[in-house]
Order: structure tokens, then C-alpha cells, then sequence
């Protein structure tokens, strides 16, 4: 018999049998997302992954369809963690425009992961937002569930704001889809840009203000 080829190897390489499931899955996220940051989506390879986690290819299998289920359980995590830090940041505001003004300007700035530099976090957020953008296409449903939690978050603060009188009556859901939508495109639009232009944090200081003005006039009682 001829010898294994690498990526026969791969197929057949050793998995710790006692890890959980879960865990060889977050295993599997967490180095997706720190590719992302190293090389963006061409540094994005299943064979990547394997290397950087150890696991073989039949461990990510069991798992994960393909890149795109991958994919969405990266926005997954990162939504989650995203919509976890603003819940706690925002505790300590009274007033739910405020409170929202805070949601949309960090997302509009991006949330830097501690230990990342800003050409890390500029690759990593490039990448992900033409990843949004496909994704948004063919898997709607999927990457609308992974978006779930900032969603609620926002829909909250638009309900609390309605019930105050600062905000204008309507479907509270319907109206934080809205509002994200203008933000993350907006975003997705100027990390993109940025690739091929020199920073700017002024002007990005600068669009988060104007970004959240335009929301607030938009949902004004």
C-alpha cells in the first residue's frame, strides 16, 4: 500500500475521544475567528483550522456542513459575546436612548477584542462583513438566527423607549431590524473601504455620531 497522503492523514488523524463535543466546537470557532484576524477569508481553510486546533477533518465534519456553517457559528459567537458586552455596558443607563445610542456606537466603532491590534481587527472585521453580505443572500434565515441576540437587545431598548414616550409606536422587532440594518450596512461599507485607504478614526468617531443621530430622528416619538 502506498504511503498516506497529507491530506489522507488529515482524515484519519488521532481526536482525544473524551473531549466533548462542545468543546472540540469551540475549539473549531475560536481558531476560525483568530484566522480571520491573522490572514482574513483567504487564511479562512478548513485545512487551517485543522492545524491550528489539531483535530482531524471527520471531527470538523461531525460538526460543521462546510465553511458556511462555520461561518455562521463564528457571527454566532461573536453576536453573542457582542450582545453580552453591551447588555452589561448599558446597565447603568436610566434612559433607553441612551442606552441605544451606546448599542449603535459601538457598533458603528467595532468592538476591539483585547490583545488585537487595529490593522487585526480591520482585517478580521473586512472579512467578516463580505461574509455578512454572502451569507445574508444565501443563508438568510441562518445568519438572521445568529444575529438574534443584538436584535433583542435593541428591540428592548426600542420597547422601553416606546413605553417612555421617547420613541415612536410600532412593531419593536420590525424597527430594530431597521436600525441595524443601516448600521451594519453602513459599516460593512466602510471597513471594506478601508482596506485600500489610510486611517481615519476621526471621521470614524465622526460617522458613528452621525450614524446615531440619524437613527434617533428615525425612531423620535
Amino acid at each position: 500500500m502506498s504511503p498516506a497522503s497529507e491530506a489522507d492523514r488529515d482524515l484519519v488523524a488521532p481526536d482525544s475521544g473524551a473531549e466533548p463535543t462542545l468543546e472540540r466546537s469551540r475549539r473549531i470557532v475560536e481558531a476560525a475567528y483568530e484566522l480571520l484576524g491573522e490572514a482574513g477569508l483567504e487564511g479562512l481553510t478548513i485545512r487551517a483550522v485543522l492545524k491550528k486546533t489539531g483535530l482531524s477533518r471527520r471531527a470538523f465534519y461531525e460538526r460543521f456542513a462546510g465553511k458556511d456553517e462555520l461561518m455562521l457559528a463564528v457571527f454566532e459567537r461573536t453576536i453573542g459575546m457582542a450582545a453580552e458586552h453591551f447588555g452589561e455596558q448599558i446597565k447603568v443607563l436610566p434612559d433607553p436612548l441612551r442606552r441605544l445610542e451606546l448599542i449603535v456606537t459601538h457598533i458603528s466603532l467595532g468592538t476591539r477584542v483585547s490583545g488585537s491590534d487595529n490593522e487585526t481587527s480591520d482585517r478580521r472585521g473586512a472579512a467578516m462583513s463580505r461574509e455578512h453580505l454572502r451569507l445574508a443572500e444565501s443563508h438568510p434565515a441562518a445568519l438572521q438566527a445568529a444575529l438574534r441576540p443584538l436584535l433583542d437587545l435593541i428591540a428592548q431598548q426600542l420597547s422601553a423607549g416606546m413605553a417612555a414616550g421617547l420613541v415612536r409606536h410600532g412593531a419593536a422587532p420590525r424597527l430594530a431590524t431597521l436600525v441595524y440594518n443601516l448600521v451594519s450596512t453602513t459599516v460593512h461599507t466602510e471597513l471594506l473601504s478601508r482596506e485600500t485607504a489610510l486611517p481615519d478614526p476621526p471621521g470614524r468617531l465622526r460617522q458613528a455620531a452621525d450614524l446615531w443621530e440619524f437613527c434617533r430622528r428615525a425612531i423620535a416619538a
